[in-house]
Parts: C-alpha cells; sequence; structure tokens
C-alpha cells in the first residue's frame, strides 16, 4: 500500500477487538442467528425508524427555524419561506431518496454499509489489485468526519428539543443548558449498564416511540396546513429556481442552513448492516419522509400567518393544551436519536479497530447477539466533548452553524467511492454514470462550499476536531505499517527454522501456539522462548489472525493450515471485520492441526514491542511519539483475542522505526 497504509486484509495481530471475558473453552461458535431473524420484517422496518432516522427525525426543531433565523439570516417573505422548503423537500429526494436509498444502498458489503464498509468493498473487488493511498486516505477521512458528526448530533437534537422550555415559558432560558448537560451525562452514563439487542430495543421501544414522534409532527403540520393549503405548492422546484434568480447570494448561503434538513442521511447506508435494505427502504418513503414533508409545510405555513413565530416554528405548532406534551416527545426522540449515534460510533469504530485503523480498545459485548458492543473509551470521550461543545455554544442555532460542514463533506466523499463502485465495480457506462455522478458532485459540492461560509461562525469546530482524528488514524496506520516492515526485515522463513529447531530443543507435552502479525517468518517470541527456555512443545503454531474485506468470513473458509512436519503448523484464522475475534472458539472448529485443541494443554505466546528512538525515523518524530504514546495505551491483546487468562505468556522486544 502506497505511503505504508495497511490494506485491509492483511494479518493485523493488533487489531482486533476485545471481547471481554475469556470465552469457555470449546464452546459453541460466538456468532449465533441475527437478531434480525427473530425481530421480523415489521420488527426491523420500526426498529429502522427508531434508530437510523433519529437524527433526520429531529431536524425540524431546527433546520427551518435557523434559516431564517441563523447567522445568515434570509428575509421572512412568501419567496424565500417557499423556495426553502422547495429546497429542503427536493434535496431530501435527491440526496436521501435518490443518492442513498437507491443507488447507494445497493453498493452493500455482503449487508453491512458505511464509509469503511464501502472502502472494504473497493478494496476486495478491486480487480486484483489494491486501490491508491487517495482511496483509502477518503475513507479515513470519511471515518473522522464520522466521530466528528458523532458529536454534534448529540448536542444539537438535545439542546434544540430542550429549548422548548424557554419557548413556553421564558423564565426557564437559565436551566436548559444545565439541564441539557444532565441529560448527557445520564444518557452515556447508562450507555454502560445496556444489555441486550440492540434490534430488539429499536423494535419494542424506540421504533413505536419514533413512530409517535412523526405521527404527531404529521399531524401538527397537516393541522398547520390546513388552515393555509396553498403552502403544499412550495414544494414546486420552480420556487427554488426562482428563489436563486431573484437573490442568488443569500440562496447560496442558505444552503448552508437548509442541509440541515438532510443530516443523518448516512446514517440509512451505515446501519443497512443492522436493518436491512428493504426494511429502510420502506420506513423511509412510507413513514418518515411524508412525516417530515408535512412538518415542514406546517412550519411554513405558520410562519406566512406569523412571522413573529419564526424563533420557534416547531414548538409554535402545538395547539393549545399540547405544548408540554410536545415538548416531551420531541425531547426524549431527540435522546433515542442520540443513543442511535453513539451506538453507530461503537460499530464504526469496531470496524476501524478490525481493518487497522484505531488501536485496539476494550469492547464489552452486551448480549449474545453479534454487533452489539459498548466501548468505554468511545462513550467518555464523545461524553465530554458533547458536554463541552453545549457549554461553549449554549444555545442550539449556535451550535448549528457547527453543524453541516462534517455532514456535507462526509457526503462528498461517498460520491468518491460511489464513482469507484460505479466505473470499476459495477462497469456502469460513463453516459449513464456521468449524469448522475454529476448532480451528485453539483449537489454536495455547492452544500460544501455554503457551509464553508459558517467556518468563523463555528464551522472551524468540525474541520478541528476531524483533522484531529484524522491525524490519529493515519499515524496509527502509517506506525503500524513501518513495525510490520521492520519486523519482516530479516525474519527467519519458518521451513528454515522448523529443520534444525526440532532437534536442537527439548521437547515437552503440549500445545503453544505462537502469535504472529505477519502470514511469513518465525515470530520473535517463538525465537525468544527457544534462545532463553531452550524448550518446544510437542505441537508448535504459528497463529496469524487476518481481517477480511467483508463483515463474516463463512466457518468454512475460517482456517487456513500448513503442515511443516516435525510438529510445526503454521494457521491462518479469518474473521471479517464485523466479528468478534475469539480465537480458542475459532480453534476448537479446526482438526488439521494434529488433535483437537485443548485449552488446558494449550500456552499462547504473544510479543509485546517497546519502540524505541531510530536513527532514521520512518516518520515525522512528532507523530512517532504520538504513535508510541498509542501504542502503549492500546488494550491488551490478550483480552482481544479472547484468550485464557492463565495460559498466556508474553515476551517482550525492542523495535526501531
Amino acid at each position: 500500500m502506497p505511503g505504508g497504509l495497511l490494506t485491509m486484509n492483511e494479518a493485523v495481530v493488533d487489531a482486533a477487538p476485545q471481547g471481554g471475558a475469556p470465552s469457555v473453552p470449546c464452546a459453541a461458535d460466538a456468532s449465533v442467528p441475527a437478531a434480525a431473524k427473530q425481530v421480523g420484517a415489521l420488527g426491523l422496518a420500526v426498529g429502522a425508524i427508531g434508530v437510523v432516522f433519529g437524527d433526520i427525525g429531529t431536524s425540524p426543531l431546527y433546520a427551518l427555524r435557523d434559516t431564517f433565523a441563523g447567522h445568515h439570516p434570509l428575509p421572512l417573505d412568501r419567496l424565500h419561506i417557499f423556495g426553502i422548503v422547495s429546497l429542503m423537500f427536493w434535496s431530501m429526494m435527491v440526496i436521501v431518496t435518490l443518492k442513498y436509498v437507491t443507488v447507494i444502498m445497493r453498493a452493500d458489503n455482503k449487508g453491512s454499509g458505511g464509509s469503511l464498509a464501502l472502502l472494504a468493498l473497493i478494496n476486495q473487488q478491486g480487480t486484483g489489485r489494491r486501490w491508491g493511498k487517495g482511496v483509502v486516505l477518503l475513507g479515513v477521512l470519511a471515518t473522522a468526519l464520522f466521530y466528528s458528526d458523532s458529536m454534534l448530533t448529540p448536542a444539537v437534537s438535545i439542546m434544540s428539543a430542550v429549548e422548548g422550555l424557554s419557548v413556553y415559558n421564558p423564565s426557564l432560558h437559565g436551566v436548559v443548558v444545565p439541564l441539557v448537560v444532565a441529560i448527557v451525562i445520564a444518557l452515556f452514563a447508562t450507555k454502560s449498564q445496556n444489555t441486550g439487542s440492540r434490534l430488539r430495543w429499536a423494535s419494542r421501544w424506540a421504533g413505536p416511540f419514533m413512530l409517535l414522534y412523526f405521527a404527531t409532527i404529521s399531524l401538527l403540520g397537516l393541522r398547520s396546513i390546513a388552515q393555509d393549503p396553498g403552502v403544499i405548492l412550495a414544494l414546486s422546484p420552480q420556487w427554488a429556481l426562482a428563489m436563486f434568480m431573484a437573490d442568488p447570494w443569500h440562496g447560496f448561503i442558505a444552503m448552508g442552513t437548509a442541509v440541515l434538513a438532510v443530516t443523518g442521511a448516512e446514517a440509512l447506508y451505515a446501519d443497512m448492516g443492522q436493518f436491512g435494505r428493504a426494511p429502510i427502504r420502506v420506513s423511509w418513503l412510507v413513514f418518515v419522509l411524508p412525516a417530515l414533508v408535512f412538518n415542514y409545510l406546517g412550519q411554513a405555513a405558520l410562519l406566512l400567518r406569523d412571522p413573529g413565530a419564526i424563533h420557534s416554528p416547531f414548538y409554535l405548532l402545538a395547539p393549545p393544551g399540547f405544548e408540554w406534551p410536545l415538548l416531551f416527545i420531541a425531547t426524549t426522540a431527540a435522546v433515542i436519536a442520540a443513543k442511535a449515534v453513539i451506538s453507530g460510533a461503537f460499530l464504526v469504530t469496531q470496524q476501524a479497530i478490525q481493518l487497522g485503523f484505531i488501536p485496539r480498545m476494550n469492547i464489552r459485548h452486551t448480549s449474545a447477539s453479534a454487533g452489539q458492543i459498548y466501548i468505554p473509551t468511545i462513550n467518555w470521550v464523545l461524553m465530554i466533548a458533547v458536554i463541552m461543545l453545549v457549554l461553549v455554544f449554549e444555545r442550539s442555532r449556535n451550535l448549528t452553524a457547527a453543524y453541516g460542514i462534517a455532514v456535507t463533506g462526509a457526503m462528498l466523499i461517498d460520491n468518491i467511492l460511489l464513482a469507484v463502485v460505479l466505473f470499476k465495480l459495477w462497469r456502469w457506462k460513463p453516459v449513464f454514470a456521468l449524469p448522475l455522478l454529476g448532480l451528485f458532485f453539483v449537489i454536495d459540492g455547492t452544500y460544501l462550499g455554503a457551509n464553508l461560509a459558517k467556518i468563523p461562525d463555528g464551522g472551524w469546530v468540525p474541520l478541528l476536531m476531524g483533522t484531529a482524528i484524522f491525524t490519529l488514524l493515519t499515524t496509527w496506520s502509517r506506525g503500524r505499517a513501518l513495525m510490520r516492515q521492520h519486523m519482516a526485515e530479516g525474519a527467519l522463513p519458518l521451513e528454515v527454522f522448523t529443520r534444525s529447531a526440532h532437534t536442537s530443543a527439548a521437547r515437552v507435552p503440549g500445545t503453544a501456539v505462537f502469535m504472529a502479525s505477519a502470514a511469513a517468518g518465525v515470530p520473535s517470541a517463538l525465537l525468544h522462548n527457544i534462545k532463553h527456555n531452550k524448550v518446544l512443545h510437542e505441537r508448535v503454531v504459528v497463529l496469524t489472525v487476518q481481517i477480511a474485506d467483508v463483515p463474516m468470513v463463512e466457518p468454512a473458509d475460517r482456517a487456513n493450515v500448513k503442515d511443516f512436519g516435525q510438529g510445526f503448523y503454521r494457521l491462518i484464522l479469518r474473521f471479517g471485520f464485523m466479528e468478534e475475534t475469539d480465537v480458542p472458539a475459532a480453534l476448537c472448529g479446526v482438526s488439521v492441526c494434529g488433535e483437537p485443541f485443548d485449552m488446558m494443554r494449550t500456552s499462547f505466546f504473544l510479543s509485546r514491542q517497546t519502540l524505541i528512538p531510530a536513527d532514521v525515523p520512518g516518520m515525522a518524530l512528532w507523530r512517532e511519539m504520538l504513535f508510541a504514546w498509542m501504542l502503549r495505551n492500546a488494550a491488551d491483546a490478550m483480552g482481544f483475542f479472547r484468550l485464557p487468562t492463565n495460559r498466556v505468556v508474553e515476551l517482550g522486544s525492542q523495535l526501531k522505526i
């Protein structure tokens, strides 16, 4: 890989997720039938409403308001009201319905979606060759922007909802920020205690409540539309064109806020692996899209009747007596949306760890179902970031100024990755692909350009966070590539080693498994063991864990064994980037290394590298120091592979990079 970035199916001993407590020796395979089969099609559709559409579903709280009352307000007249509603509607139709629901969701990696899954698909089917550094960097950048969005979304959605207090009772304005901070702390604190399937939680609790939320905003919108039915004409694209022709500059700037109506669109693609393509499409077209359209039209009708309602057109749709119930429903919906974003960050982190872009972290599995995970480090980092955003910006309209750049940047990157898919994987003819891509690039590029105008007002926040996260991800990937390169230099071939080692050391009963990051050469732990202990076990297995470019690996393709004779074996275990790398469970299914594995008679040997300064550093000194810090703070490799704690031996070595 150019530039030293790890390819995504390389053997990465240090890049597997921790599964918590060691597994029971020779237990059944950890993977169980997908929770989706237990939930059913209807449950998946309802669950998708609760998880996938929380972000875009809470956009009516602030999107239209901040277009006319934000940092770059538009004139509050019929032309601009109709023009913005038309722009929001057709943005949802083109970006969400056409781009993501119709086109990109077809580019699934065996059911999984998201930027990393799409990158892995390109890497996997890249016609026999590895794609260049630029494509990999784009995938990493999209991941960095996703984390930035994961920090902003809970802050924006929860604060926008809680601000309804000050709308209905201005004297309560001072309690908004403390209450938001309290909700955020409670939300993140309870994440560590959550157990059970994410799908069942979504279908039984989050989904039904979000159905109530979408039904509520639909009815409120329809009630307002009934008082001014002519507002339906705003759905015509001619109003958006008329606004741009009459006021090009304000129309362009307004796109920086109008894009808030489609924030969360990428969640449709990223959560496809959890809910499936069909349930997400049904939920969007049947429930979510109509509800959003009705509510935006209702807000527009309200503003035509009462321009003074601009400070909160969402909450002022409520009829007398329904104000506080609406506040409760909207706040709960915002909390559900934030919860879904946090869970999505856990899943993306697991993918990134498996693919070698993030150091190993402690990952706790909260249920027997695959994909139900909790990552403490990510949880607490996100909590601190969200609280800081709330305390610094204090109002949701200040936060929305920082919102949008990360979203539009990720959308633009998805366009580039989609172009590779269309031309290189699907082999579309240019006559079909170019017009479609041109439409997507023009829209997303214009939205990104409009959002750049918000940099002085807070748009610098996602750029700063994205740059910092991008630096961490690329530093780790580059550092690991350098470590692997230096470890491979001068490595003794295992064939040569086995011919002499079996006669130069005493053999003792049992099995020794030496973990190796490379699928060639002798691991340093094996060399140190024979050098210092001068013994070899009856069966010596050099084990490499490889992460494939697919979410799940079929059991038949899990293990690949080469017998070198004299009790020496090289074993490669392959896992998907969405799988838990439970090595003992996988070994119990291996029957071609002699007798079956008995965990009570098997010892695992791990290598631990300590970095020391090199005469000619392989990367900038500050990045080398950053990588060394990340390496020291990475979680223990023993837990990553769920190795029995009383059967592990670690042997250290020093390494220059």
